[in-house]
């Protein structure tokens, strides 16, 4: 019996193993790659067990030589692989792992080495913080108090100066005019109002006096409000001035131009002003009896001879450094205008008169010194009534309208000459405008017939103008 069941389990034994290979090759023909998975795979199993076999040492079970003769044979090639010996060398080299047992046992968070004592840095003096730091924002807000204290300084003193002025030529100017300070914006009328065009500009306007229109006194006060402007006078000195400005009715003064004046004001004055320039020339001023300082700038001597009296003389004398100029104009029309074109029409004239004068002190006025101005202001008067009844003879008054007549023909001249060069650009630019359009023209049929057309219209204006005349049969 003992030979029957060992045969039947040796045929057991053969036909599962039949069965497996008949299986594996069935998965190796439906896979292409399935050859290559099983020599991976038992690669991976031949490592893993010398693997084992090196680090731990199991215990060997006896594998029957019936059951897979296949590993065994295998086995045995892959233990004869030097490759596979090598690979895993490195794990029976003993100074690979050499201290790592001690790293393993350190205390973690300590370091073998002593950690050095901490110093404190020393801070530059130009990082700390003291009063020493800010040296720059200190002179700058002591830059701005002086300024400001400088502001209110300047516009009170000019402020001061301006009323001591209006005080000091009140009772005068009301007994020349009978409104003596309006300003204009109220219904009724005021008197008394000195009215500030800015800090340093103060003007005070009268009318009501016989052939004056009106009278315009400009107060121009030094910047002391402007620290800027304080300082730079130290270096060019400069004074307040007084402008008046007369404004006459029409029909009560001849025609004439004239123009006394200190001669670093008179070569401005003859440059800036259109009346002086069209209508005056610089005359001598030996024969009047004047400081030598001044220039005379007149058009028709009779007038200069008639205002230039032994009074007015007197005065210029004596006020010497203070009267800049007086300038007396029926064709006053203010101070040129810089244009790059022509005027298309006259500038409106008016006859007026214009004193300046300069208060002494440069600079350093004080609000008694408004009171010596006062002689000033009554020359204005004598002059307004001196010109208001002059006459000049008839010589000197076709003089004057020969002067007017003449710049008004040079305006027209002039405004001629502009008018044609304007229109010669006109005609240039249509010009091109035409041969850029025939250049641009495509069809050269067309293009030739505009520029046959073009040179038909040319030479009919180049033709001489003929006249027909009709003569009569005899």
């Amino acid at each position: 019996m003992k030979p029957v069941w060992f045969l039947l389990f040796a045929l057991f034994c053969l036909s599962v193993s039949y069965a497996g290979s008949k299986k594996h090759d069935a998965f190796v023909e439906d896979n292409d790659f399935a050859e290559f998975e099983e020599f991976e795979d038992e690669e991976d199993g031949a490592v893993n067990d010398e693997s084992d076999d090196e680090i731990q040492e199991p215990v060997k079970q006896p594998v029957e030589s019936e059951e897979m003769p296949e590993f065994d044979d295998e086995q045995e090639e892959e233990d004869d692989d030097p490759m596979s010996d090598d690979e895993f060398e490195h794990l029976h080299d003993e100074e690979e792992f050499e201290n790592f047992d001690r790293e393993k046992d350190a205390p973690k968070g300590k370091s073998p080495d002593k950690l050095p004592d901490l110093q404190m840095a020393k801070v530059p003096l130009h990082l700390r913080t003291s009063w020493d730091s800010f040296y720059l924002e200190m002179l700058m807000i002591a830059g701005l108090t002086v300024y400001f204290l400088n502001f209110l300084a300047g516009k009170n003193k000019n402020c001061k100066l301006a009323t001591a002025w209006l005080s000091a030529h009140k009772e005068l100017l009301e007994t020349q005019f009978s409104i003596v300070g309006d300003d204009g914006v109220a219904k009724e009328v005021t008197s008394g109002v000195l009215m500030k065009e800015s800090e340093n500009v103060y003007t005070l306007w009268c009318s009501g006096r016989t052939c004056v229109e009106g009278m315009l006194v400009e107060l121009k006060l030094l910047k002391r409000q402007d620290l800027i402007n304080l300082l730079l006078r130290v270096f060019k000195p400069a004074s307040d001035q007084v402008i008046v400005k007369v404004d006459l009715d029409d029909g009560k003064m001849d025609n004439f131009v004239f123009c006394v004046a200190q001669k670093r004001s008179a070569a401005k004055l003859h440059k800036d002003m259109n009346d002086l320039s069209q209508f005056t020339e610089r005359k001598s001023s030996e024969k009047f009896d004047m400081p030598a300082s001044y220039q005379l700038l007149s058009e028709v001597g009779e007038a200069t001879s008639a205002i230039l009296d032994k009074k007015v003389c007197q005065m210029l004398t004596k006020h010497e450094g203070v009267i800049e100029y007086i300038h007396i104009s029926d064709q006053f029309s203010g101070p040129k205008v810089q244009e790059d074109t022509q005027p298309t029409k006259m500038p409106d004239t008016k006859a007026c008169l214009m004193f300046c004068f300069t208060i002494p002190g440069k600079g350093k006025t004080r609000a008694s010194d408004m009171e010596n101005l006062k002689p000033l202001l009554q020359l204005v008067f004598y002059c307004v009534d001196k010109v208001s009844r002059l006459q000049l003879s008839r010589e000197a008054r076709m003089k004057a309208e020969k002067n007017r007549q003449k710049a008004e023909e040079m305006f027209l001249k002039a405004a001629h000459t502009q008018r044609q060069e304007l229109a010669q650009q006109r005609r240039e630019e249509r010009k091109r405008a035409e041969k850029e359009r025939l250049m641009a023209e495509e069809d050269p049929d067309r293009a030739r017939k505009l520029e046959d057309r073009e040179n038909r219209r040319e030479s009919k204006k180049k033709q001489p103008k003929m006249k027909m005349m009709k003569i009569k049969a005899m």
